[in-house]
């Protein structure tokens, strides 16, 4: 899969776990479950799947469980990813659906938004975001074999 639809589904699935615990919610997944319903999916099914899903997310959340939100979001990027896969055109109605259930903030004049995701494995070096560095100094020591 190409990686701009890769990141697509990866933004696509945190907006989606992100909008699960929102107010707009019905709405929302009224417009998830279409789309994957014009991709061959029962909308129904879908609907059923997204609110279990939510079920899911809301008790880990209210359990601190970030494994299991983490997994729900994963699951969500794989079905999507795997919709985009097999229609690559749906990539549009993805990032129309993405622009309403997780609008932009408008930005203020002379801002930039920065957006920086890590995920997957142990990141074994220094890891720094943000925008505009200057004088940056950053004392690391790699471990040694066998140490983590």
């Amino acid at each position: 899969m190409e990686p701009e639809l890769s990141a697509l589904a990866m933004s696509a699935a945190t907006a989606m776990v992100s909008a699960m615990v929102g107010d707009a919610w019905t709405q929302a997944s009224e417009r998830i479950a279409g789309f994957f319903g014009r991709r061959g999916r029962d909308p129904e099914a879908v609907s059923a799947e997204l609110e279990e899903s939510r079920t899911e997310l809301v008790a880990a959340e209210a359990a601190q469980d970030t494994a299991l939100t983490e997994d729900i979001e994963s699951e969500w990027r794989l079905r999507l990813s795997r919709a985009l896969r097999a229609d690559p055109a749906a990539a549009q109605e993805l990032r129309a659906l993405l622009a309403e259930i997780a609008p932009e903030p408008p930005a203020a004049a002379g801002s930039v938004n920065v957006n920086n995701t890590i995920s997957g494995g142990t990141q074994n070096a220094p890891v720094v975001q943000g925008q505009n560095f200057n004088g940056l100094t950053l004392n690391w020591t790699p471990p040694q074999p066998g140490q983590t």
